[in-house]
């Protein structure tokens, strides 16, 4: 594979994404710096648009303060605290889980790296390193749909699933480059380096890109 100029790529999609709507993981992270709303937040926002996800969080953490508050909430009023996030139900039977899996596992402590968090009920290796990275402010190679699609849409890596997309980009990408990767690949993908019908014509990176014209594209 050629060489790419991952730096000069990410400080372009940096300045390029600067203004563009905060996820909400993250911004409950700057509103609250609170690992286990973090937490809570993630698994909520998974196959979830974030105005869906900011609208149930904010109802929830009326009531939900810590983990440990789950437990005094009903599954039947969990499920309608978060509707209409995707697949509610059974996230609602994930979060009324979590503080009993937390305390049997981890002494009722949020832990703070992604194989110990994918212990916990509703959390993939995607979550995880979300709640690393931004809960914790640790190293956390976070891949979604987006930053498995883009980055081998530009060519930076050749995989075939998020997983080994994480691998490829934990063995790759500079670390200190992790945490903001995600956030922007993210935003990127929404705005304009979309599934379908990108608009390379519109692209800040397109010069570096393998895919400029392959495909539908605008």
């Amino acid at each position: 594979m050629k060489h790419f100029p991952i730096d000069k790529v990410f400080t372009v999609l940096k300045r390029e994404t600067a203004t563009y709507k905060v996820p909400i993981v993250d911004l409950i992270a700057v509103q609250t710096s609170d690992p286990a709303k973090v937490l809570i937040a993630t698994i909520l926002s998974a196959r979830t648009k974030d105005e869906t996800t900011s609208a149930a969080c904010k109802r929830l953490f009326v009531l939900v303060k810590t983990v440990a508050d789950l437990r005094k909430v009903t599954l039947r009023r969990l499920e309608k605290l978060i509707y209409p996030v995707g697949f509610y139900k059974t996230k609602a039977r994930h979060l009324k889980m979590l503080p009993v899996v937390l305390d049997s596992k981890f002494d009722g402590v949020i832990p703070s790296t992604v194989d110990e968090l994918i212990e916990l009920p509703g959390v993939g290796r995607k979550t995880a390193n979300l709640v690393v990275a931004v809960g914790f402010k640790k190293p956390g190679m976070c891949v979604d749909v987006h930053v498995h699609r883009i980055s081998n849409r530009l060519g930076y890596i050749s995989t075939k699933n998020p997983l080994q997309s994480e691998m490829a980009l934990r063995d790759k990408l500079p670390m200190r480059m992790w945490e903001e990767y995600n956030r922007m690949l993210v935003a990127f993908g929404q705005h304009l380096c979309r599934p379908t019908s990108p608009w390379c014509s519109k692209c800040p990176v397109s010069k570096y890109c393998d895919r400029v014209g392959v495909g539908r594209s605008r």
